[in-house]
């Protein structure tokens, strides 16, 4: 069995197989984790007349098998709910909002003539509010699948440089990306929410913790679980990592097959690069994007390097670089700095929603 990419149909392959097992993975990693808590409990709350160990051991074993159908319920209820509201979960993680042709004219018809030429249906549109540069795909079938942009994106990009970074997010829907990590994302997130629930447990209502009659406390139980489930957090999250920085690369070669414009897709990543950065979103969201500057505890990162993936496209197509700044664009290099009439988004933009732009006070 081939798990490495060698060609698109291979990748997608990879995608749709992987996304398979970690929905089988995951109720196994949640009952991991009920026996690990019910040990640990059992732990901190076992007389002192025992064999500590030994009684966290049954102890956790007792609850496994008293919780399990319960638990497994739950996982159930998450994953139907993932799946008929994903839409709207991650909409609001991104504090996004859906256009349509009316809204946005030349942005859907876009999207549309990019449908149109890879044979798949129209995606939804979202838009958020923000000056940051950057774009996303999300959903798992064609009924849901939404490509979301920034505004600051649609205002400092040339019409071609935007059409590259849609045709970008459209491979990444072709290729089934977009399918892998709102799996990884959508699990993850069940356990990180009930991680952060038990320790905003800990930290606002237990600060003086007491002892029970069996020589336990409240206070270490409650602790015990938080680790626990953080520990569950983080194995989960690795999971995420399985997803090949390769669908970087192979999203820029599908854009510019779409296309036929390397160095518009080469001057799209040059002007996102440094200014990816949305503060009202999440680091979920982010994985997701064109970009991410910020690697995961700076060692692993999400994406290659921009100037890696401008290189690639260069040395691929035989296309010279831009003369582009790769962090710090010049003032002259931004259409919305410098007025530039010919870009077709400045006619048409919004003021932005003070509860949605950090700029604006």
């Amino acid at each position: 069995m081939a798990l490495t990419s060698v060609g698109i149909q291979t990748h997608i392959w990879n995608n749709n197989f992987w996304s398979l097992v970690f929905v089988g993975l995951y109720p196994f990693i949640m009952l991991g984790l009920l026996w690990l808590g019910g040990a640990a409990v059992g732990y901190v709350t076992a007389p002192y007349n025992v064999d500590r160990a030994l009684f966290a051991q049954q102890f956790g074993t007792q609850i496994f098998f008293d919780y399990w159908p319960l638990l497994l319920s739950v996982v159930g209820i998450w994953f139907l709910i993932s799946f008929a509201f994903h839409t709207r979960m991650i909409s609001k993680l991104a504090h996004a909002h859906s256009v349509t042709r009316k809204d946005e004219p030349e942005l859907y018809n876009m999207v549309e003539n990019l449908a149109i030429a890879s044979g798949v249906p129209t995606p939804k549109i979202n838009i958020i509010e923000s000056h940051a540069r950057n774009a996303f795909a999300s959903g798992i079938n064609y009924k849901t699948y939404t490509i979301t942009v920034t505004r600051g994106l649609l205002n400092s990009l040339e019409k071609d440089e935007v059409e590259a970074v849609l045709a970008h997010e459209m491979t990444h829907i072709i290729n089934q990306d977009v399918r892998l990590l709102m799996v990884c994302i959508v699990f993850t997130g069940m356990v990180g929410l009930a991680a952060q629930l038990m320790w905003s447990n800990l930290r606002y209502s237990l600060y003086l913790p007491r002892r029970n009659k069996k020589g336990g406390s409240a206070g270490l139980i409650i602790l015990a679980i938080a680790l626990v489930l953080w520990v569950g957090y983080f194995a989960t999250l690795f999971t995420r990592f399985a997803v090949s920085r390769k669908r970087e690369y192979m999203a820029d070669a599908g854009a510019i097959e779409l296309t036929k414009n390397p160095d518009a897709m080469m001057r799209a990543l040059l002007r996102i690069s440094g200014m990816d950065k949305m503060r009202t979103t999440s680091a979920d969201i982010q994985m997701m994007c064109i970009e991410n500057s910020v690697p995961f505890l700076g060692l692993f990162s999400t994406h290659p390097p921009i100037q890696r993936r401008v290189e690639a496209i260069s040395k691929t197509t035989g296309t010279p670089l831009p003369q582009l700044s790769y962090n710090k664009p010049e003032t002259s290099d931004i259409p919305f700095l410098r007025n530039d009439r010919n870009n077709p988004w400045l006619s048409r933009e919004r003021p932005f929603r003070k509860s949605n732009n950090p700029w604006i006070k």
